[in-house]
């Protein structure tokens, strides 16, 4: 790992001369189903053979040349320059081995799968380590874990920390159906907490996760987006109602696009059903004895222990950075996802932050995500200085959109221009 050279704002931007030296907290990347083979036990291989000329890949869409931004260094590296972006906190994207769909929406595999899908997860955390290991100046990757069998889980967070992955893990969101592993607040994973806490490698929550099974209907997936937001918030409330973040105050927890501007009116909830339970004992007809007293609100927790990856940010989730701790809040672009904002990355910073300080920009787009993942700014300045954009250029207000924009410029549209 190289080490960490941090400085802030107005001093990161003198090493760059004007230049923002931008890292993305959200990006995704996975290998291919030849690379992972690669990658894969070899014990494994040949029911990878047999399962790989069953699948089926249900993204038809993505069966062009797109999809090789997922593992193509040129390809990647390019557009990633081309957007003015210079290093990238990397989550999962593609289908590991054994997967019954996309990574982040299989949900925990049940007892006849796991010893295959965690396989799969440990040839990807592999595979990443390498693909890491090309830039490492450049890349955080995320690595993968399980819950269904706690030693297995301790293992593969020892075995991603040892091996660089410092971006962390990836936790597995248990959706409130799977009824074969504990739910995140269950005091059987406190061993696992503490290795996490204590190895101070990060906890990452990314939404799209933690979702029911919504059965094969045609508007099933009407139903995922509408409630997908609520079920990618639950790990963030369950670790503070579990007192998990009392037990382990020094977790780090980062929680990826979701937006933000959800924050604030939840934390006002949580707060005030914790402070009247301290005061009352109850809530209704629900009586609560000392065991359910938190020692902190839960916007406290939020302070100790969370911080907001948040990505394509539309205008209100721009501003929820008010809410947050000047270090907390960081900027992602949801590379390589039609959501997210590449190729329009300059015109949506322009769009969505008009007239916001360069010192506090410079936090936003880079500092606060050098300093939890472990980049080295100082390494990336020549790249900032080639391809990252500069404060004159992202303080001019968007006055238009282009010909053909992205889903992020036009949920920001109404905003700068």
């Amino acid at each position: 790992m190289s080490t960490v050279t941090q400085s802030t704002g107005v001093e990161a931007l003198d090493r760059t001369d004007g230049h923002y030296t931008i890292i993305t907290a959200d990006s995704h990347a996975g290998g291919s189903h030849a690379q992972y083979r690669e990658y894969l036990d070899p014990a494994y291989l040949e029911e990878f053979d047999a399962w790989r000329n069953r699948y089926k890949n249900p993204f038809k869409d993505l069966g062009d040349t797109r999809r090789y931004r997922n593992w193509d260094n040129e390809m990647r590296n390019s557009q990633q320059e081309a957007d003015g972006v210079v290093g990238e906190v990397i989550f999962p994207n593609t289908v590991p081995p054994f997967f019954p769909s996309f990574v982040l929406f299989a949900g925990p595999p049940e007892p006849e799968y796991y010893e295959k899908r965690l396989a799969g997860i440990r040839a990807h955390n592999r595979w990443l380590v390498d693909f890491c290991n090309q830039y490492p100046e450049r890349r955080a990757g995320i690595g993968q874990i399980f819950l269904n069998d706690i030693d297995d889980a301790i293992a593969d967070v020892k075995w991603i920390k040892e091996h660089g992955l410092r971006g962390g893990i990836l936790l597995p969101n248990v959706p409130p159906d799977c009824k074969w592993v504990k739910p995140l607040y269950d005091p059987e994973y406190d061993r696992l907490w503490e290795v996490i806490q204590d190895l101070d490698v990060v906890v990452n929550v990314h939404g799209g996760t933690g979702v029911p099974n919504y059965g094969n209907y045609p508007f099933s997936m009407l139903l995922y987006i509408n409630e997908v937001g609520f079920y990618s918030q639950r790990p963030f409330v369950h670790f503070i109602l579990g007192g998990i973040f009392e037990r382990f105050p020094r977790l780090k927890m980062a929680i990826t696009e979701t937006g933000g501007a959800w924050v604030p009116p939840l934390l006002k909830r949580l707060d005030a059903t914790i402070d009247q339970i301290r005061k009352t004992g109850q809530t209704g007809e629900i009586r609560y004895d000392d065991a359910h007293k938190l020692n902190h609100l839960a916007s406290e927790y939020f302070a100790q222990n969370v911080w907001m990856g948040v990505s394509q940010p539309r205008p209100e989730d721009a501003d929820f950075r008010e809410f947050v701790a000047p270090d907390r809040f960081m900027w992602g672009s949801d590379y390589p996802h039609d959501e997210g904002t590449h190729p329009y990355t300059r015109e949506h910073l322009r769009q969505v932050f008009p007239g916001v300080a360069p010192a506090e920009m410079s936090r936003i787009l880079g500092e606060n995500c050098a300093k939890l993942y472990g980049f080295d700014m100082a390494a990336l300045a020549d790249r900032a200085r080639q391809f990252g954009p500069t404060v004159e250029e992202l303080s001019q207000p968007l006055d238009g959109l282009p010909d053909e924009p992205n889903e992020a410029l036009l949920r920001g549209a109404g905003k700068g221009l």
